[in-house]
């Protein structure tokens, strides 16, 4: 189940996946893959978002690109184990959550399916973030092509086994419009989508598009762009199912990893101590210290024993109690000392 609507002051963290491709003439990008982090306060429906946009210019431009992703999986990794270092932390109240909760993954609308720089670093995303594909400048595809380009994406995600963004079912006791916006959701991923920052006059209304020879390209018109459903997907119907299975799914993971990672080095460095001690260092617990205690202390009685026996010995007579615990009769007069008490004493200082 999820949310149509998002609390208050809820903070959401997307990260952006770019692809950029040279033209001759244009501005020559850095061929090296940064993280460029910028914070904005939008408000949708009465209720003030901010919103963490995460964008890496410059990848996949390099000619060599195998260690392209590093950028983008370390700065995940590192949201979350800055989470786990505060979440372990004394002071639990006032954490601040930077992690990662939606990746937009921009594909290319050029090719016939897609590249496997994209493929690989979607390998190594898809278990730490929620990854929603979204296609960029539709505007140069026609509506088949979309179509076809929407289909080889999903069957190349599948033959991979990339595991993407999952739209949970609605409840039975939804209404039938927003049951209805569920589905159109579901069939438009991935979303194909166009940008533009100008403004113009359109049937004497002010809209966001593109001018062409042919005519305009509405950003927020649903029949030439999927950007009203995506922004929809994001800030309205599903922010907070991507924020819960980032903290049930992705972070539980990387959580139950750092605590096993954590156990094993305990393990190594109490082995480690067991070597440095010798061989015969063992781990004792209190029921073996109190039996080593017991063992010593009948060790000492019998040592004791053992002494007052050889003493006895020593001095000419034999112990007065045996193991039948009478004294026996000496052919020499000792029934006479018995009868004696001064005589018994004397032996009992001796002993």
């Amino acid at each position: 189940m999820y949310r149509r609507r998002g609390s208050s002051r809820l903070k959401n963290s997307v990260i952006v996946i770019r692809n950029f491709f040279l033209l001759f003439g244009a501005e020559r990008v850095e061929r090296t893959t940064k993280v460029e982090k910028k914070t904005m306060e939008i408000e949708e429906r009465g209720v003030k978002l901010r919103l963490t946009i995460v964008d890496t210019p410059g990848f996949g431009d390099a000619l060599n690109c195998e260690e392209s992703w590093l950028a983008c999986c370390n700065y995940v990794d590192e949201q979350f184990r800055q989470y786990f270092q505060d979440e372990s932390g004394v002071n639990r109240k006032n954490i601040q959550d930077n992690r990662v909760h939606c990746c937009l993954y921009f594909i290319p609308p050029y090719g016939h399916s897609v590249r496997q720089i994209d493929l690989e670093l979607m390998r190594r995303l898809h278990r730490k973030v929620n990854i929603v594909p979204v296609i960029g400048k539709a505007d140069t595809l026609t509506p088949a092509e979309i179509k076809r380009l929407k289909s080889r994406i999903m069957t190349d995600l599948e033959e991979n086994k990339i595991q993407i963004y999952q739209f949970p079912d609605c409840d039975s006791d939804e209404d039938e419009e927003f049951q209805q916006q569920d589905r159109e959701l579901k069939a438009c991923i991935p979303f194909a989508v166009v940008g533009s920052n100008v403004v113009m006059e359109v049937a004497g209304k002010k809209v966001r598009g593109r001018q062409y020879p042919w005519g305009i390209v509405e950003v927020d018109n649903p029949k030439h762009s999927d950007f009203l459903k995506l922004r929809t997907m994001l800030i309205s119907t599903h922010m907070q199912d991507l924020k819960d299975v980032t903290q049930d799914v992705h972070y539980e993971n990387f959580r139950t990893q750092c605590i096993s990672q954590i156990s094993q080095q305990a393990i190594r460095e109490r082995s480690k101590l067991k070597r440095d001690s010798g061989p015969q260092f063992e781990t004792i617990t209190d029921t073996d210290k109190l039996l080593q205690q017991k063992e010593e202390e009948i060790r000492r009685m019998q040592d004791i024993l053992t002494q007052m026996q050889e003493k006895l010995r020593a001095s000419g007579h034999e112990p007065m109690y045996k193991k039948g615990g009478r004294g026996e009769d000496s052919s020499d007069g000792s029934s006479n000392n018995n009868n004696n008490p001064c005589s018994n004493r004397e032996n009992i200082i001796n002993v």
